[in-house]
């Protein structure tokens, strides 16, 4: 039986993702700080293995992975790197503290779970990470300064992994949603210019859909949404100037 282990499983896309492939026949492996949440779902899942986890303590994430792995024969098939945090407003009026913190869990949690998965996602045919991208990560967004920075930071890794780790036969990916209706996007008091011009379109489920095609596929970076996928695939052809006078103008007050 295929495994997956999710990351940020408790609520939003994580729980959509973790539903979607406990349904389609996946053992299913949840992690996430919120333990009352993560442990409702998991009842929900059939007694689904869970481990409440702060992603960015590297010991845990190592400890939570070799128990998940141990139950699946020391094999992971997927790790979809789901948790993250989001901020939004002007940069200068974030704590500090705050914007760490983002950072700590959007970029140092993935390099955790990712460095505690590669053992056992070398020994595992069709071995897959599909990383939690964003739209944020085309051009930096004003008002998402440290979340954009983030998103960049993980494309990267996720480009990079993809071909350190292609002679391991282990696929790597990213999905790239722009802004999905779930409690982390609801409970933004401050909604900058780019997210009322852009709407929030898409939900939870949607991405979870993302996720099983990219669980079989070989992409790298999947937009997800018409609307993005237009602007992704003009930026790819389009010098970068055009990227920022297009990001100035749907950031305008």
């Amino acid at each position: 039986m295929n495994n997956i282990l999710v990351s940020g499983a408790a609520s939003g896309i994580g729980a959509a993702t973790a539903r979607l492939f406990h349904a389609r026949g996946w053992r299913v492996g949840l992690l996430d700080v919120d333990e009352k949440a993560l442990a409702a779902l998991a009842a929900e899942l059939g007694g689904a293995w869970h481990a409440p986890l702060d992603v960015v303590d590297a010991a845990a994430v190592k400890a939570a992975l070799a128990d998940f792995c141990a139950q699946g024969g020391g094999q992971l098939r997927l790790l979809f790197n789901g948790a993250g945090i989001l901020r939004t407003g002007a940069f200068a009026d974030i704590e500090l503290e705050q914007h760490t913190r983002l950072v700590q869990i959007n970029v140092l949690g993935v390099l955790n779970l990712c460095h505690a998965a590669y053992p056992y996602l070398k020994v595992t045919p069709e071995a897959q990470v599909i990383n939690m991208g964003s739209a944020s990560a085309l051009y930096g967004v004003p008002q998402l300064a440290s979340y954009s920075a983030s998103k960049f930071a993980v494309r990267g890794l996720t480009e990079a992994l993809e071909l350190e780790w292609r002679e391991h036969g282990i696929r790597v990916g990213d999905l790239m949603p722009p802004f999905v209706n779930t409690p982390m996007v609801r409970s933004q008091t401050q909604r900058p210019p780019v997210m009322r011009r852009l709407g929030v379109r898409l939900e939870a489920e949607q991405i979870a859909e993302a996720a099983w095609m990219q669980a079989h596929a070989s992409t790298v970076h999947r937009p997800v949404g018409l609307q993005f996928g237009l602007l992704f695939s003009l930026g790819q052809i389009t010098p970068g100037w055009i990227n920022r006078l297009l990001m100035a103008w749907l950031s305008r007050p």
